[in-house]
């Protein structure tokens, strides 16, 4: 390139980090915006399972699969890093879905992805800490799958965006897209503006807002289906365990945590939790203690799990369940990144859409993601 590109990137979280990093590595200007702070919305409070486990699309599938791939590159730099770690995954369904259970063995293996059907005296021998009476019938164990700390990780990426030039605004309240002729106008898009009015000129720009991303850009004519559901990340007071491994079971799900702690999370709970008019959620505190005694039971010693603190928020999921892709076809020049699997992708996506971003070249592997899908 002749002139360096100049690309302004809404949304303080993993998928807008990862991008604006590595838009800053190929030699471009980023201005990252966020609405408060650093991963104050979804990626705050993420299970942030590093996997490709079950039944998905095929594109979705190996877009996961090699999203694990740049994460086991990162660990291997550093495997002491004690926020991002692979001990493997573990499953299991309720009583009386052991078929069930076994299908989604057969159907991974057929795909090649790494699965073992375990019967309950079969775990210890391949993953520790864990309570084999938890589990009623049998249970899959994914031995490549793992977990990231997404508030460290953005923090880790933070560091070189600094150290490549990046400029951070921070607490720029709800950002939208400027567009030459006007919102709507079918013009390319010129760069963002605050709440405040500040405006940023930009040669592209990337929406990479969790769940509000589909209304950032109503206003440009765009719709995006929104089916993203009210979610809670717990952590837990540390804790003395030997749990390596992320487990999903049917009353909650537990992942080692940096500290000694632990992070659940599930959807059970839903029901209980109140949205407010200010946009805050509440949830009763004795309800967050039953998530925690209900994890408490599939750790070898049942040793007595409190919440530390919990958070609660929109946890980002398109309409149709797939990720979100791309560059507008409405508004050349504006990009969007809108996935459920924002943890598992993170770094993947940052990567593809830096290239998009800046060549022009769409990649196959999004190919099927792009938000046009919508229209």
């Amino acid at each position: 390139m002749s002139s360096t590109k100049h690309v302004a990137v809404i949304g303080g979280g993993i998928l807008g980090v990862s991008t604006a990093v590595h838009l800053l590595r190929q030699g471009a200007s980023v201005t990252l915006l966020t609405e408060q702070g650093l991963a104050s919305e979804a990626t705050g409070r993420s299970l942030s399972w590093l996997n490709s486990a079950g039944d998905r699309s095929t594109p979705y599938h190996q877009l996961r699969v090699a999203g694990v791939d740049r994460y086991r590159t990162l660990f291997a730099a550093d495997p002491g890093r004690e926020w991002l770690q692979f001990g493997g995954g573990l499953m299991w369904n309720a009583a009386g879905q052991s078929d069930a259970t076994a299908a989604r063995h057969a159907y991974e293996k057929s795909i090649g992805y790494d699965s073992k059907l375990l019967a309950p005296d079969e775990i210890a021998s391949v993953t520790p800490g864990i309570d084999a009476t938890a589990v009623p019938e049998n249970a899959i164990f994914n031995p490549g799958e793992g977990w990231v700390s997404l508030p460290d990780l953005v923090n880790f990426l933070m560091e070189e965006f600094h150290h490549l030039g990046g400029r951070l605004v921070l607490n720029a309240g709800k950002v939208s897209v400027t567009v030459d002729g006007g919102a709507s106008s079918g013009g390319r898009a010129t760069g963002v503006e605050t709440a405040s009015g500040e405006t940023y000129a930009a040669d592209a720009v990337l929406v990479a807002c969790g769940a509000a991303t589909p209304a950032v850009v109503k206003p440009l004519g765009v719709e995006i289906p929104n089916g993203s559901p009210v979610s809670m990340l717990v952590v837990t007071k540390p804790v003395e365990h030997q749990v390596t491994a992320v487990m999903n079971t049917p009353r909650a799900a537990v992942r080692p945590n940096p500290g000694n702690t632990f992070a659940l999370d599930h959807d059970w709970y839903e029901e209980h939790i109140t949205e407010h008019a200010d946009g805050s959620f509440t949830i009763p505190d004795d309800v967050v203690q039953e998530l925690a005694d209900e994890s408490s039971k599939l750790i070898a010693g049942n040793p007595e799990l409190k919440a530390a603190s919990w958070k609660i928020g929109y946890k980002p999921i398109p309409g149709d369940g797939e990720p979100v892709f791309g560059e507008l076809e409405q508004v050349p020049g504006c990009f969007v990144a809108f996935t459920h699997s924002g943890a598992t992708l993170g770094l993947i996506a940052g990567e593809l859409l830096s290239g998009e971003i800046l060549t022009g070249e769409k990649h196959p592997m999004l190919s099927t993601f792009r938000p046009g899908r919508f229209s």
